[in-house]
């Protein structure tokens, strides 16, 4: 416990003046913690992390994180998409090449993976610039429906939630932390609007809570496949960034589908 304290508290220390100055610190911070992330997942493959699929990784998750200012220099809005398309199809022929020692399910799981977190920090990136409050918002939903639903079903809860995937999560807790997470915003949206329309928001708040869970068993679903208990050990006593950053990675985008960001 003691060492899961002091390294929040560091973190903490380090993170929060990152989210209120954003800009170009923010975006590297990002950059630095997608490239952690990814390189957790070719870790749980048992892959090297000095490898030609582990560089396409990199450079896959580097490209869909950085903000749109910071690609002013390529030819056209597309090549986004374009150039990851091409390290796709690069991972595509290294199972050729590789002669099934790097097969097509593992390019299809580093795919899918530079998409998750690459968009989800990419997203992260793009809340900062609209504005301090509408990152403060994603990130309380986030920290308020973990919170909440930890506290709430370490005193009430019975009946498991997913005990394959999670079995210390209860549907107590994650009721509870999804209404404590509505309540505690609905004050933080009357005093620091976000988006358009207060019941609307609030209604958004309840269904982006809902995700953030969900994102939570998806990396935990990721864990279970794979035997591990953390994605990593980069933060003592909390595990991964992907153990850290689940929920946000979904949560973040879901701001961005509602249009919100």
């Amino acid at each position: 416990m003691k060492t899961r304290i002091i390294t929040a508290v560091i973190a903490l220390a380090i993170f929060i003046p990152l989210i209120v100055y954003g800009g170009w610190p923010l975006t590297i911070a990002a950059l630095a913690l997608g490239i952690v992330a990814i390189s957790e997942v070719l870790v749980m493959k048992k892959m090297f992390l000095i490898s030609f699929e582990a560089i396409i990784s990199y450079l896959g998750v580097a490209l869909l994180i950085l903000p749109d200012s910071w690609l002013d220099f390529l030819p056209s809005v597309a090549t986004r998409w374009f150039g990851f398309y091409v390290l796709v199809v690069l991972l595509l022929l290294h199972t050729v090449i590789r002669k099934q020692r790097f097969t097509f399910d593992d390019a299809g799981v580093l795919t899918l993976a530079m998409l998750y977190v690459g968009m989800g920090f990419h997203y992260f990136v793009v809340a900062r610039a609209v504005n301090f409050q509408t990152l403060l918002y994603g990130m309380l939903i986030v920290w308020l429906t973990d919170s909440g639903a930890y506290l709430i079903g370490r005193k009430i809860g019975k009946n498991k939630l997913a005990p394959r995937i999670s079995p210390n999560k209860t549907w107590e807790g994650s009721v509870g932390g999804t209404v404590a997470a509505t309540i505690i915003l609905a004050v933080y949206l009357y005093f620091f609007p976000v988006g358009d329309g207060f019941i609307t928001m609030i209604i958004l708040t309840l269904i982006l809570s809902i995700m953030g869970q969900l994102g939570d068993l998806i990396e935990s679903s990721l864990k279970r496949y794979y035997g591990v208990k953390d994605s990593g050990k980069v933060l003592p006593g909390h595990g991964g960034i992907l153990d850290r950053f689940d929920s946000m990675l979904i949560v973040m985008p879901m701001l961005h589908l509602a249009g919100i960001i």
